[in-house]
């Protein structure tokens, strides 16, 4: 499973909408939506954001393990 995938599966464990999730990170709506269709991938800055709020490392969001 690559980043898309655990992203959007991280968000809907949570019951959080894109835009939602996007609020609590400070980053843009439409940002979100890009980052679970694979056509962008977030700043490392972002990335450690996600895994902080979702409270998993970056090398699981990123797919480069399977322990969270």
């Amino acid at each position: 499973m690559k980043f898309p995938e655990r992203l959007h599966n991280l968000r809907n464990q949570r019951g959080l909408s894109q835009a939602q999730l996007a609020r609590d990170i400070g980053a843009h709506p439409m940002s979100i939506g890009n980052y679970e269709r694979g056509n962008r991938y977030p700043s490392v800055l972002t990335l450690c954001c996600l895994a902080e709020f979702f409270g998993v490392s970056t090398d699981y969001l990123l797919g480069r393990t399977d322990k969270m």
